[in-house]
């Protein structure tokens, strides 16, 4: 589900381009590497790593969790990775996860209690702790205010409306997909799909592709469409509508429709075969729970942050204005992006490749 951050990409290439040449290696510490999606390198997500080591770890990218989970299956190493909900009990049954030491992450009981009772995502029933979730939103209606008539997207059905034939785009990822699909058609547990729900939320898939300008493969992508007027009506991560409103494209984030939304957590992890310093790993991972970066996450971004503390000092204003204001709704018409059974991921990948070539 989530997220190549626009605003980081800049500094990512930057980084990139230090680790392919040698001289320049000194500017990140060697001694841990991070596997994440482009723009988490940005210093302001851990800045007290910063503080304690003076430099960010080296960070390397994914472009999706897909991707991600074959390169370290094929033996590419790090330290810390950043999945997403849906993908750790996957990660961890493939042996990729190490489990954590909770007793040195002093923010531990501070993460959301939504977060905590989520089935599978933080701890199992063997009392094992596997993710430090950081980050969390939407995906939801996100749409051009001077093109779409807000009474036209009060249901997620629009977005097979033939009246936005060439003018919607949803994301190039088998989960936001399938959790459109499955809210589309009812559906707020899509663990408990049935052969019947998968061939009606493929079908409305299918209906949407006819209308499909390009499926966005990140926020760069998707947001220089829906400025250049090409997209009115997107299936977007919250980030699109907070960086186009920040440059006065007139955009708006739909929370309210009929069918509701879907909500994702993503969090970092602690990877098998990682050569890197493991004190170093947990000065990481407590840096990205330190609840100072709760405001900076929230008004830059446009996510959540996973830690009580630092979401509760940010005023009710600037939490309303982001959504995040009244937590406890979210849990209302909401598909929650947890783990699904392996055997019906494997169908929705291999189905939504089906639909975007159009069969």
């Amino acid at each position: 589900m989530h997220h190549a951050l626009s605003r980081g990409l800049i500094s990512g290439f930057a980084v990139a381009l230090s680790l392919s040449a040698a001289p320049l290696a000194s500017a990140a510490d060697s001694e841990l590497t991070v596997f994440d999606w482009s723009g988490y390198e940005d210093p302001a997500f851990h800045p007290a790593y910063v503080a304690k080591h003076e430099v960010s770890p080296v960070f390397a990218f994914f472009g999706d969790e897909e991707e991600a989970f074959q390169k370290l299956r094929t033996g590419f190493t790090s330290d810390v990775g950043h999945p997403c909900s849906q993908s750790v009990v996957k990660w961890r049954d493939a042996g990729l996860l190490k489990p954590l030491d909770t007793s040195r992450i002093p923010e531990w009981d501070n993460i959301l209690p939504g977060f905590h009772s989520m089935k599978d995502l933080m701890t199992t029933e063997d009392g094992k702790a596997w993710m430090v979730p950081f980050d969390w939103g939407n995906t939801a209606v996100t749409y051009r205010t001077d093109k779409v008539d807000e009474a036209d997207i009060q249901s997620l059905a629009a977005f097979a409306d033939p009246k936005f034939k060439d003018r919607v785009s949803i994301g190039d990822n088998v989960d936001d997909a399938y959790a459109l699909a499955s809210l589309a058609i009812g559906l707020t547990d899509w663990a408990k799909m049935t052969d019947a729900q998968f061939d009606e939320a493929s079908a409305f898939l299918r209906e949407v592709h006819k209308n499909v300008r390009l499926y966005w493969t990140d926020n760069t992508e998707l947001s220089q469409a829906m400025a250049g007027e090409e997209v009115d009506l997107a299936w977007a991560w919250n980030e699109t509508a907070t960086t186009l409103m920040a440059d006065d494209v007139p955009v708006a984030i739909k929370k309210d429709t009929d069918e509701g939304l879907s909500t994702w957590v993503c969090g970092y992890v602690l990877l098998e075969g990682g050569e890197g310093n493991e004190d170093k790993a947990y000065d990481y991972l407590n840096a990205t729970l330190d609840p100072a970066v709760s405001s900076y996450l929230v008004t830059e971004w446009g996510y959540g942050h996973s830690n009580a503390k630092g979401m509760a000092e940010i005023d009710a204003e600037t939490l309303d204005g982001a959504g995040y204001g009244d937590v406890s709704a979210f849990v209302d018409k909401t598909l929650f992006q947890s783990p699904v059974p392996v055997e019906l991921k494997q169908k929705m990948i291999a189905e939504f490749e089906k639909i975007k070539a159009g069969y």
